[in-house]
């Protein structure tokens, strides 16, 4: 079930569908991404997060029809502005221009043999058609408003020869260049100290606004994404076990993962010194079947229902939250006023 913010899918950017991904193995076909629904409406900024191994990254890569080989998608839809993602990949260079993304190392991402200012200009002249020297134009602005102080100099300069912020800025700067309905944004503040962070955060916000660019922020910190983000999605072993706006699932978390995740964020503020609080055991092997709920082994509400029945996405009292949980967590009634 979907939430009511991206119910009308008719104008969200990206319409995701009971997506299902597997990878082949010796005893068959594996699901690792499980029935994923979701919407995103335009200028909306949707969090993604959950433990390593979760499946947003795989999740991302389905939506721009780039899962790693021999994974394929083994059931749903997705839709781009209305239009479905398969017609897309064989008519269009969709890729860039409709979805950008944004990569968690950019150092990775961008091609250390050749200089910024090609890199930004062959975007510029394959999707846009644009002469070499109006490219290098658009491309000298693109720099400036991402922050760069130098944009010119930047331009002549190899990838490894900028600091991880600089690179981070030309990688939000390559992936807003043809001004995308939808950016992904996978991780784009790991490595990156957190004056820095803020900076690319606040950068990618401005953008969000006033280009009406729609943002999947992939993460696997929760407090990032409630800064950024105006809904959150929680993934655990490739499912979806919450998902509703930030300030339901930061104050108000129904399924024990959400709540764990956010226990085990960090408090400056915590005059008692207390130890940080971190999820007993291990994340599920991805693939593996599980009789009943997967989060059932670490959590501290488990009951005998939930190691044989797998629970379902079913939509909170408040309307807006959704979770898979068969012993959620309560809270007093919200006072309306």
């Amino acid at each position: 079930m979907k939430l009511e913010a991206a119910e009308n899918s008719s104008t969200a950017v990206v319409d995701v569908a009971s997506v299902s991904v597997s990878f082949p193995t010796r005893d068959g076909m594996e699901e690792v991404v499980h029935s994923i629904s979701f919407s995103i409406a335009p200028a909306e900024r949707v969090g993604l997060v959950g433990e390593s191994g979760s499946g947003k990254s795989l999740t991302a890569r389905a939506i721009m029809k780039l899962i790693p080989k021999p994974g394929i998608m083994t059931f749903g839809t997705i839709s781009i502005q209305g239009q479905d993602a398969d017609s897309l990949e064989r008519k269009t260079n969709w890729r860039g221009s409709e979805i950008s993304i944004v990569s968690q190392d950019p150092l990775t991402c961008l091609n250390p043999l050749v200089k910024i200012g090609i890199q930004i200009r062959e975007m510029l002249t394959y999707h846009k058609g644009l002469s070499k020297a109006d490219a290098d134009r658009e491309s000298i602005a693109l720099l400036k408003s991402v922050g760069l102080p130098n944009p010119e100099r930047t331009m002549k300069q190899y990838p490894n020869s900028l600091s991880g912020g600089m690179r981070q800025r030309v990688a939000i700067a390559i992936a807003i260049s043809c001004k995308p309905k939808l950016m992904i944004a996978d991780e784009p503040t790991t490595s990156l100290d957190v004056t820095i962070q803020s900076q690319v955060l606040d950068l990618m916000e401005s953008i969000s606004q006033k280009d009406q660019m729609a943002v999947l922020l992939i993460s696997h910190d929760l407090a990032v994404v409630a800064n950024f983000c105006s809904r959150i999605i929680v993934m655990y072993n490739g499912r979806i076990v919450e998902s509703g706006l930030v300030d339901d699932i930061v104050n108000y978390p129904k399924h024990p993962y959400t709540q764990a995740l956010i226990a085990s964020v960090p408090n400056l503020y915590d005059t008692e010194r207390e130890r940080l609080q971190t999820i007993p055991g291990s994340p599920p092997i991805a693939g593996r079947i599980n009789t009943g709920c997967s989060f059932a082994p670490r959590c501290t509400r488990s009951t005998d229902v939930c190691k044989s029945v797998a629970p379902v996405l079913t939509i909170g009292s408040n309307g807006s939250q959704n979770y898979a949980c068969h012993n959620p967590i309560s809270y007093e009634v919200r006072d309306a006023s």
